[in-house]
């Protein structure tokens, strides 16, 4: 995922000035971004502080994480169903001491 141009203090100030009255289309060609990424911005942190931003960010951080490990963990149980012991029970046993592998 692209990362933004804007830190979370700047982000928070420009949806300040939104909020106080600033025009869209004079905040979005002072700050180089579009109406769609102000009117965007506004939808997801509008009220917040800076520091329930960072807060948001490090929430989606950590559950992006714990997807991919939950992804991997069921990657990992999958193979295990479908490994050789679905099959007949002494198909994947492993030879006994006396016998040999290929006999």
């Amino acid at each position: 995922m692209r990362k933004s141009r804007f830190t979370e203090e700047q982000i928070v100030g420009i949806l300040q000035e939104y909020a106080a009255g600033a025009k869209v289309s004079e905040l979005c060609r002072k700050h180089g971004m579009s109406d769609a990424t102000l009117y965007k911005w506004k939808a997801k942190y509008g009220g917040m502080t800076v520091s329930e931003l960072r807060r948001l960010k490090d929430l989606e951080a950590e559950n992006a994480e714990l997807k991919r490990l939950l992804a991997d963990t069921m990657l990992d149980n999958a193979g295990l169903k479908g490994g050789c012991w679905q099959k007949t029970p002494d198909a994947c046993a492993p030879p006994c001491r006396g016998e040999e592998a290929d006999g």
